[in-house]
């Protein structure tokens, strides 16, 4: 039996293998699943039970599913079911949590957050997850919003919860004799059978929070049903590119719905190995690569631009086979400098956002990725997207650039208790609009142009931030760089950059908008520079612009 076939859809009416509909506008995928990867259909499945079945057998069970690369403890996959069966009893019968029940989760990366994840979707409760770096003030208003019934976290970060009176159960063990933890959980509760209340696949299995694509920070609603779909396609997608005995390297937050989908969750439905980082860091990066023979790295834009600007060499990276890039566009120029100094290493980027449940399109075979250089891959099989000009609403074939509409089972239910914000984003045919301007080639691959929110509007034309980004990044002496609109009386807005330069660097405001002026239209010229030590970016790698717009609109940057 194939795993996948690209089989161009057969009606007439499909352009150049796009899976363009020219009379309704869509374009399906052109991949197709096999028998062995239908997305289940059963109502009475849940998430926990479909990746719990995809554990391996007893004859392989000391197969091992995590490695911590700061301590090298073990997890095998018999121990990994067994913590989440113990942990999943003592939520349960322990602190009386029940299905719908909201569990807060606050915590860096760690060998027992899967098994928290596990064990919370276990019992039927909701997972809402945060980011560790948040204040005091952002956990505050997360925990208003979702209204858990228990908290989990770290004991670094149990402080970020005390004002919000939210009964919290501690990752680890500490010296506070009242403070109970996961660890005593897993030590003192036997494993049981689930309960006999189990979720539907329609029911809500977590409220991830995303700005989302209307601005401000929102509660995705995934559920069972989103979260199963993506275990299926992401189970397909490892065997169809022969990943399923990859080492695979976790430095992805696992709070974030990348890390959530892939680390938490999809790998284990495959019984790959992952090494895991509680953060990233560079070098200690390049360290575990070698030290464990990592084959595969789903990684973010600013990860791929590091290694592809670093020079000092001195560590042995040839296990490395894979790359995976998302949650951030990656540029033509960043892929073909990666591919130039890596080139065993295969790199594919794919598309995807937390209201997508995370991903919506991928390369299946490196041959088209190095072809569609600065693309996203096609749509996933049972994924179909629309290309819609924002001004007339009019649905455009392929190279026309619009807004992608993306429509398929992983998609989230809407906005948690924000009816407003869902009409927005979903229409009443269930199209969810990414806000992501963008446009299909002639064979069906995805490229993303940037988000529409953040075009810059010059004279009249509109100026793609990232298009500048990525020609800036190629100059020897940028290490990153971030465009962003400046208010200007006269033409509107105008590009200002923000730069990075690379230590013991002279390059000056003029040296780079001489740089980009060489290689674009007038209208798209950069007019200021300011220098700056980082850009400031989400934990997923995006350019947090709206803090450079903050920044420049408090001080005054020379003018050419």
């Amino acid at each position: 039996m194939s795993l996948a076939e690209e089989q161009p859809l057969s009606h007439h009416r499909v352009l150049n293998r796009s899976g363009f509909d020219s009379q309704t506008g869509v374009y399906n995928s052109l991949l197709q699943l096999g028998e062995h990867y239908k997305i289940p259909t059963r109502p009475d499945l849940d998430t926990a039970t479909f990746v719990l079945s995809r554990f391996p057998d007893h004859a392989a069970e000391s197969r091992v599913a995590l490695i911590d690369s700061a301590t090298n403890h073990q997890v095998t996959y018999a121990q990994l079911q067994r913590s989440i069966y113990s942990l999943a009893a003592g939520l349960y019968h322990g602190l009386g949590v029940r299905k719908g029940d909201v569990v807060f989760v606050l915590s860096p990366n760690s060998l027992l957050y899967p098994t928290i994840c596990l064990a919370i979707l276990a019992v039927g409760a909701v997972l809402t997850s945060a980011n560790p770096l948040n204040t005091e003030m952002e956990i505050a208003k997360q925990v208003m919003d979702s209204s858990p019934k228990l908290a989990i976290a770290a004991p670094e970060e149990m402080h970020k919860l005390l004002p919000t009176g939210v009964p919290t159960l501690l990752t680890t063990r500490t010296s506070d004799e009242n403070a109970l933890s996961v660890e005593e959980l897993l030590d003192s509760c036997e494993p049981q059978e689930l309960p006999e209340t189990r979720p539907t696949q329609s029911d809500t299995a977590a409220i991830l929070y995303s700005s989302g694509t209307t601005g401000t920070s929102k509660g995705v609603i995934i559920t069972h049903g989103n979260f199963i779909s993506l275990m299926q396609l992401l189970r397909y997608s490892m065997d169809v590119t022969s990943s399923n005995n990859d080492v695979f390297l976790c430095f992805i937050p696992m709070f974030h719905i990348y890390g959530l989908i892939f680390f938490c969750m999809g790998l284990f439905c495959s019984n790959n190995t992952t090494i895991l980082m509680q953060k990233f860091d560079f070098q200690a990066m390049l360290e575990a690569i070698q030290k464990y023979r990592i084959n595969n790295i789903p990684a973010v834009p600013p990860v791929i631009l590091a290694l592809v600007k670093y020079s000092e060499g001195g560590y042995d990276l040839t296990s490395l086979r894979r790359v995976g890039s998302g949650a951030a566009p990656l540029s033509k120029e960043v892929s073909d400098g990666f591919r130039e100094k890596f080139p065993w290493v295969e790199l594919r980027q794919g598309y995807g956002l937390t209201e997508s449940c995370g991903a919506a399109t991928f390369f299946i075979s490196d041959e088209q990725a190095k072809a569609h250089s600065g693309g996203s891959g096609r749509l996933l099989p049972s994924y179909s997207a629309k290309v819609v000009d924002p001004q007339s609403g009019l649905a455009l074939p392929p190279y026309r650039e619009g807004e992608l509409w993306l429509k398929g089972s992983a998609m989230m239910k809407g906005y948690f208790k924000n009816e407003e914000a869902t009409a927005a984003t979903i229409d009443s045919d269930g199209w969810l609009r990414t806000g992501d301007l963008c446009y299909f080639d002639g064979d069906g691959f995805l490229y993303i142009v940037d988000r529409i929110k953040e075009l810059i509007k010059h004279n009249g034309y509109q100026v793609a931030p990232a298009e500048l980004e990525a020609i800036l990044l190629s100059h020897p002496h940028i290490l990153d760089a971030a465009v962003i609109p400046l208010e200007d009386e006269e033409t509107g807005q105008i590009p200002m950059a923000y730069v990075v330069r690379a230590v013991d660097a002279e390059l000056t405001a003029d040296q780079v908008i001489e740089f980009v002026a060489g290689q674009v239209a007038p209208y798209k010229k950069i007019r200021r520079v300011g220098f700056i030590s980082a850009i400031p970016r989400s934990a997923a790698g995006k350019i947090l612009r709206k803090q450079l717009v903050s920044q420049s609109q408090q001080k005054v940057i020379s003018k050419l």
